[in-house]
């Protein structure tokens, strides 16, 4: 047998091995591997990986997690180029360790190292999740440590408000302002009129944390609002938000924007929407609000965010109402 050297891959459970060597040592190494006892398939990775798929589509079904959560464990778990299932499905979760995470890293890092700090911690945390339904089924006592990528620092615009800053540099004063004038000055934008329900919708969205999305705010309806007390808030049933179905807990100025809105449309059941209830699209709806809120930044000369750079959108509001809540707590809140 010549001295040729050949070089033979081979997939040996949870990564690439390349071995060099002579024809005969190849083959006795191919034939070593072979030989190894597979794994049983409850101690298999890809058995709990399936099963967190299968709770996750259980999940959405009930109305516990969103649609979005769904296709992100999926994307995370089954993608053929870099996913979890590709690099540790044979693996026996007994034998995973820490260790075989920050490999799976490194090899990430050299097969997408461009791949953002954002997505390496969505894998680690699906990966997390996968070893927890083992831990829950009895198969291992603990879920390895991973660590978690450092992200990048991304300040989010939002309207600055006294005592942050000076009464004169109130921003968010000066929203509610121009919308209001806007509603007198009887200011129309493609067509529609900007009322004073633009004005309340600013203020709801700034005290009640929900999120500009036609999924969260534009699907509210009379029925998934309650009035409660101690103290005075409103609690919002959001069914099929961001993160799933919840409760939202609002602040107490809340309370009186849902009373005006009541007022405005005296008539309403509990299946009309609370905000645009005449536009049964909630699409439609979403835009024109964002139009109006765009000739509103126009108008106010609040269109840029002075300390970020960035433009302002109606998701600056939910920023402003965190921040609020952190500020004007002093110091008694903490959202983290």
């Amino acid at each position: 047998m010549g001295s040729k050297t050949q070089e033979i891959h081979y997939k040996n459970n949870w990564r690439d091995v390349i071995y060099s060597g002579e024809r005969s040592s190849s083959v006795l190494a191919l034939s070593l591997l072979r030989a190894e006892k597979p794994v049983e398939l409850e101690y298999a990775f890809h058995t709990y990986a399936r099963k967190l798929l299968h709770k996750s589509r259980l999940q959405s079904d009930a109305g516990e997690r969103n649609a979005q959560y769904v296709k992100t464990i999926h994307w995370a778990v089954q993608n053929a180029d870099w996913g979890l299932l590709d690099y540790f499905g044979d693996m026996d979760v007994r034998k995973v360790k820490s260790m075989h995470f920050q490999e799976y890293l490194g090899w990430l890092q050299k097969k997408r190292p461009a791949l953002a700090a954002s997505t390496k911690n969505t894998l680690n945390a699906t990966f997390r999740n996968v070893m927890k339904m083992a831990v829950d089924e009895g198969a291992i006592d603990a879920v390895p440590s991973t660590p978690r990528s450092k992200l990048k620092d991304n300040p989010r615009p939002f309207f600055r408000f006294h005592p942050l800053v000076s009464k004169e540099e109130d921003a968010y004063q000066a929203l509610l302002t121009a919308a209001k004038q806007m509603a007198e000055d009887k200011v129309i934008v493609r067509g529609v009129p900007v009322t004073d329900e633009l004005y309340d919708l600013l203020l709801f969205l700034s005290h009640s944390f929900v999120r500009p999305l036609t999924t969260e705010l534009y699907a509210i309806r009379h029925s998934d609002v309650t009035v409660a007390d101690d103290p005075k808030r409103l609690v919002v049933t959001v069914r099929d938000g961001k993160t799933g179905y919840r409760a939202a807990n609002t602040m107490p100025a809340a309370v009186s924007v849902y009373e005006r809105i009541k007022q405005r449309n005296p008539n309403a059941d509990g299946e009309d929407y609370i905000f645009l209830p005449e536009y049964l699209n909630r699409t439609t709806a979403a835009k024109i609000i964002q139009r109006q809120f765009g000739e509103l930044m126009d108008r106010s000369g609040l269109k840029v965010d002075k300390s970020t750079g960035k433009t302002h959108t109606l998701y600056s509001l939910r920023h402003t109402a965190i921040c609020m809540r952190i500020i004007n707590s002093e110091g008694q809140v903490n959202i983290f």
